[in-house]
């Protein structure tokens, strides 16, 4: 376990409080308004977040461990989310709120446990882009992804 891998962990679980917090005030409007950025329900954007916890983490593991994720590419990714937004466009809070819960309890724990050493190993993400390293991944998959998505929530609930 590392010094990085604790703060981040910390910081990422402080911000997943912060959106949970925020979930559970929102009326059942606020839940079906739409994003200007993501053009999803607020509930859809929740759940994608919520969601994306546990294939980032598994991303993250993946290059801190030194071995190679299989193909992938950015189209890709747009094809998920844009599929996750049909399947998940009548999720519920609570469903979505446990899946933040278990998603990122699993999240924390994942990268609290990773040594400095292996959050500077890099590995390549999507096919064709430059490569990252697995602490990369955790600020931007983990922590940026969590403030673009819940900044645009924000916003489109007025808070």
């Amino acid at each position: 376990m590392g010094a990085k891998g604790e703060a981040f962990a910390k910081q990422f679980e402080a911000k997943v409080e912060e959106a949970i917090a925020l979930f559970e005030k929102l009326s059942d409007a606020d839940w079906k308004k739409t994003t200007a950025a993501e053009k999803w329900t607020v509930a859809v954007a929740a759940h994608h977040i919520a969601r994306s916890y546990e294939p980032i983490t598994h991303i993250i593991k993946t290059i801190a461990a030194g071995q190679a994720l299989p193909h992938f590419t950015p189209q890709m990714l747009d094809e998920m989310n844009a599929q996750h937004a049909k399947e998940f466009a009548g999720c519920t809070k609570p469903e979505t709120i446990a899946l933040h819960r278990k998603g990122a309890a699993a999240a924390a724990a994942a990268v609290r446990g990773l040594s400095d050493a292996e959050l500077a190993k890099t590995g390549t993400v999507f096919a064709g882009m430059p490569a990252m390293s697995a602490e990369e991944m955790v600020k931007r998959a983990l922590l940026d992804h969590v403030d673009e998505h819940f900044g645009s929530i924000r916003k489109t609930i007025g808070g």
